[in-house]
């Protein structure tokens, strides 16, 4: 072996940094076998791609704002979820030809979830629709409120997740697949966007005084992301926030000394545990809390409203003045720089398997007009250009009878091939339908919408590609439309 020339530097290991081609191979490469996989791996497109990666740094994970890579047409979100399946074809979806054979035997092939208590007799909906608003769509008498709002909605008649179950399609609209475990669609955005109020958590859950929905507490479940992006729960009775302020003999000095002691105390612990994201959305949260003492009492405080408000929400009235006061706290949150904000109904109240005629009109009762009120009142401040109002369930019902018999009885089985869904604001073009389900509103046919869809569509309003925003979990990068076929709704986009 001949000697280094004086002039050349060693390298760190001190050989020689003229080297062979089969030592630079087997050095620098892990040998000949490691050049062939990373060949492999560019040809089967496996190779980390710049275009999907996230945009996101996920280095350290926060809530503050971030900059979306598309422009933004909304900025916040309220869903109202209707867990149980909504009947479209008695609400947003008339079908003639179902009144017309009305008890008559379907050709069609059903899927059933009660066999038991399963018909092929067509029901045709007891309920009359008229068209509403300048735009003429029409809509049950049932939803006296949303015709008052109409031209403001695009109502979508085509919405499917091809599921009858409650909870695999509760993850498809809510997690954009069918199986439990992932982040929620709130999840998602305060990943991607952050939050615009320090003071306020960045995703609200208000759940109903009767008890949490189907899935509970997986609904605003920040599945595998740090628990830093789980919604924050409101309480549906006061107090709506336990302890949110110290005892007296606690407040002003001494609070205020104990908390930068908290404060010094948790950052020492976190620098001994680096990369914990449990303990960093811990400490996060007991600051946020310090922070929400005035700002939460102050935004949960109904009684700045004047009394035109709370009459337009229903407040004061049997039927609407619980789900009334969601949806004006909802609007005041939206309005402080919270960015996501979803009701939820105890159990599953739109799940009318019998007594449909009469369960129904209990259901609108208690929410067409505080969802009604929410679009007049953000509008009216200026808030519904970016502010995106969601309402639906995540099936809709058959269009034969269960239970069939005595028609005061009669009820209708769950149906996931076609249902409708109402978006309004934000982006949205309204006075629209958008899709169609069969002559029989069993499956949607024209433009058919899937919740991956759904999702797309919803983070472009917000400025995010539903490819690039991703999430590295289990050596995968995860997305929210779980890289499936899908599409952005341009047609429902103002």
């Amino acid at each position: 072996m001949t000697a280094p020339l004086q002039n050349e530097t060693p390298s760190i290991s001190g050989s020689s940094l003229f080297q062979s081609r089969r030592q630079f191979l087997a050095r620098n490469a892990m040998g000949i076998g490691g050049v062939a996989l990373a060949t492999m791996l560019q040809q089967e497109n496996l190779l980390a791609n710049e275009e999907i990666a996230p945009f996101v740094q996920q280095d350290k994970f926060d809530l503050t704002p971030k900059q979306p890579n598309l422009e933004p047409r909304a900025q916040s979100m309220i869903s109202l979820f209707m867990h149980g399946g909504p009947s479209h074809m008695d609400l947003t979806d008339p079908k003639p030809m179902l009144t017309k054979f009305h008890d008559t035997e379907y050709k069609g092939d059903v899927s059933y979830s009660f066999i038991n208590r399963a018909s092929k007799k067509l029901k045709g909906s007891s309920f009359k629709f008229a068209p509403r608003g300048e735009c003429g769509t029409e809509l049950s008498e049932l939803l006296p409120n949303l015709a008052e709002v109409i031209d403001d909605v695009c109502l979508i008649r085509s919405m499917h997740t091809d599921i009858n179950g409650h909870e695999p399609s509760i993850w498809s609209m809510n997690t954009g697949k069918s199986q439990p475990g992932r982040p929620a669609l709130g999840s998602w955005l305060t990943y991607g966007l952050g939050s615009e109020s320090k003071n306020l958590p960045a995703y609200v859950v208000m759940t109903d005084p009767g008890g949490h929905p189907v899935d509970g507490v997986r609904n605003w479940s920040n599945g595998w992301m740090p628990p830093l992006f789980q919604g924050t729960v409101i309480r549906p009775k006061e107090p709506r926030i336990f302890n949110l302020n110290p005892p007296v003999h606690l407040q002003g000095e001494v609070q205020r000394q104990n908390m930068e002691l908290l404060q010094k105390l948790n950052a020492k612990h976190l620098e001994t545990h680096p990369g914990e994201s449990d303990l960093e959305a811990r400490i996060a949260s007991y600051e946020l809390a310090a922070r929400m003492q005035d700002a939460a009492s102050e935004a949960l405080d109904l009684s700045q409203e004047t009394k035109t408000t709370l009459e337009m929400y229903g407040i004061g009235e049997d039927a609407t003045d619980e789900y009334g006061k969601r949806c004006l706290i909802a609007r005041r949150l939206v309005e402080r720089g919270v960015r996501f904000v979803q009701l939820f109904i105890a159990g599953q109240i739109w799940d009318n398997h019998s007594s449909i005629d009469s369960s129904l009109r209990s259901c609108c009762g208690k929410t067409d007009k505080p969802a009604a009120a929410l679009i007049k009142d953000l509008k009216q401040r200026g808030l519904l250009d970016t502010t995106l109002v969601h309402w639906g369930g995540e099936i809709g019902r058959l269009p034969v009878t269960e239970n069939h018999g005595d028609p005061s009885k009669a009820g209708r089985d769950h149906n996931g091939q076609g249902f409708s869904t109402w978006l309004a604001g934000g982006g949205i073009k309204g006075g629209m339908t958008f899709g169609e389900t069969d002559e029989f509103g069993h499956k949607a046919v024209t433009d058919k919408v899937s919740p991956n869809d759904y999702h797309a569509t919803l983070l472009k309003l917000f400025g995010l590609n539903h490819e690039k925003l991703s999430f590295r979990y289990n050596g995968l990068q995860q997305t929210l439309t779980d890289k499936r076929p899908c599409r952005v709704v341009e047609e429902i986009i103002a």
